[in-house]
């Protein structure tokens, strides 16, 4: 399983970065829409809106949901109390995303022209929508044990895993419609984000990791594991274990399997 989920993360997270640089272009379809609605003069306070629509989409799509993703991850390593704790953290963050975005759509619907004319509103209006069927499929949670809990977490894992990705490229897309908006570069903000969620990214692959690292012998929080080293000792009772043969009378094929064992 393990080996599974990390191929199919591997596999979209290359999706999601061959993906971004083709999603960040709009169409020629949406430049010229924007043309239509870019003619009016944007209000101090429509230009507010726009920048807090960006920070609560960024907080709870780019931010919240995908850090609440590794923290799950991270309680499949732990026992106990610690694992406890980061399932709860995982539905504190999750929760806080939902609110977050549903925070953004209602801003956006009672002060945005919502014609869905382009792709950031219109993988925004899909998301929405999802991010609520997940949220309610979090509740309907089958108890371990029950016959129906293996098809859940897989559903909710991949649906959690889409959701996250798709969220972090229609940022990408909303960098683009800011920028024909408001006419304002966003290749800062677009570096910083990348800069983001490639570390976060590194956190969410580096967790099957981890255990091999800490046998490798080398040094993590200050313990270093140093490597066993054969002995003499070791070579002579090596030596001893290697002599003890099987009686003769099984011939040749019990020679050749005292030799390879």
């Amino acid at each position: 399983m393990r080996i599974f989920h990390s191929a199919a993360s591997l596999s979209i997270i290359s999706y999601c970065a061959v993906s971004i640089p083709f999603v960040a272009c709009s169409s020629y379809q949406d430049h010229v829409e924007d043309r239509k609605f870019n003619h009016k003069q944007l209000s101090p306070k429509m230009v507010s809106d726009i920048n807090l629509h960006g920070v609560l989409l960024w907080a709870s799509m780019g931010f919240l949901m995908p850090l609440g993703v590794i923290a799950v991850r991270m309680s499949h390593r732990e026992e106990g109390g610690r694992r406890k704790a980061l399932i709860y953290l995982h539905f504190v963050l999750q929760i806080l995303s939902v609110l977050l975005a549903t925070t953004g759509a209602i801003l956006s619907i009672k002060s945005f022209e919502n014609s869905f004319y382009n792709n950031h509103q219109r993988i925004g209006l899909g998301l929405y929508g999802a991010i609520w069927v997940q949220a309610v499929a979090g509740f309907l949670r089958p108890h371990r044990g029950n016959k129906r809990r293996s098809t859940w977490y897989f559903v909710h894992w991949i649906l959690g895993t889409v959701i996250s990705l798709v969220g972090i490229i229609n940022i990408y897309t909303g960098f683009s419609a800011y920028r024909r908006k408001m006419s304002r570069s966003t290749r800062l903000l677009a570096i910083l984000f990348t800069a983001q969620v490639s570390f976060m990214a590194f956190v969410y692959l580096f967790q099957d990791r981890w255990e091999h690292i800490q046998q490798q012998g080398v040094i993590l929080g200050g313990n270093i594991e140093a490597p066993i080293t054969p002995t003499a000792s070791n070579h002579q009772q090596n030596d001893q274990n290697q002599k003890v043969l099987v009686p003769e009378r099984c011939g040749k094929r019990n020679s050749l399997r005292n030799l390879f064992d």
